[in-house]
């Protein structure tokens, strides 16, 4: 859904890639360090200290917006690095519920692996959707749908941010993103098949 928003998140990207463009990494180097904060946050997320795996994974989100900023302020905008920068999203993503699934949050009417599983089905599916409609040249970009990946890496920051407080809290939210990431996925899905 913030991907309405796209406007005001352009003036703030561009900004923000004139401010870090001035230091000497490639867009594709601020990827990978984007990366390289989430590995260390997967590794307290293991060890339930998850105000630490919090702070580090907000630090890591913001990473991922230098990346792209940076390569369009200094007019480096590649094939490679698009492609990039959205396998690192998907790594990232997974290695969060990763990070999730070997944890002890309680279960909610099912277990709440399942429910991971599921969230994990239901992000998968809303980015294969919308390349399966590209390869297959049903539509060139499908947008929309309930939780999109920005909204995604939003919900995982909350529900390691609730973890601090309690893990109970957490697995609603996990349940609720579950069912929203696979909502959104149909929803992708519909408006490919539709148009």
């Amino acid at each position: 859904m913030l991907w309405k928003k796209s406007s005001y998140f352009n003036k703030l990207g561009r900004k923000i890639g004139i401010m870090f463009s001035k230091i000497s990494l490639s867009p594709n180097q601020w990827t990978g360090l984007g990366l390289f904060f989430v590995l260390i946050t997967l590794y307290f997320i293991i060890n339930q200290e998850f105000l630490i795996a919090t702070l580090l994974f907000a630090f890591s989100a913001f990473i991922d917006m230098i990346d792209g900023a940076v390569a369009r302020v200094r007019k480096k905008v590649t094939k490679l690095g698009g492609y990039l920068d959205r396998v690192i999203d998907r790594i990232i993503e997974f290695l969060i519920i990763l990070g999730l699934f070997l944890n002890n949050y309680p279960d909610f009417i099912i277990s709440i692996k399942i429910w991971l599983l599921f969230l994990y089905f239901g992000s998968f599916m809303s980015t294969y959707t919308r390349t399966a409609a590209f390869e297959k040249g049903m539509l060139k970009n499908v947008k929309g749908g309930i939780l999109e990946h920005t909204d995604r890496m939003i919900f995982l920051f909350l529900i390691i941010l609730i973890s601090i407080f309690s893990l109970q809290y957490a697995s609603y939210l996990i349940v609720i993103m579950a069912i929203l990431a696979n909502i959104s996925a149909l929803q992708r899905f519909l408006i490919a098949v539709k148009r």
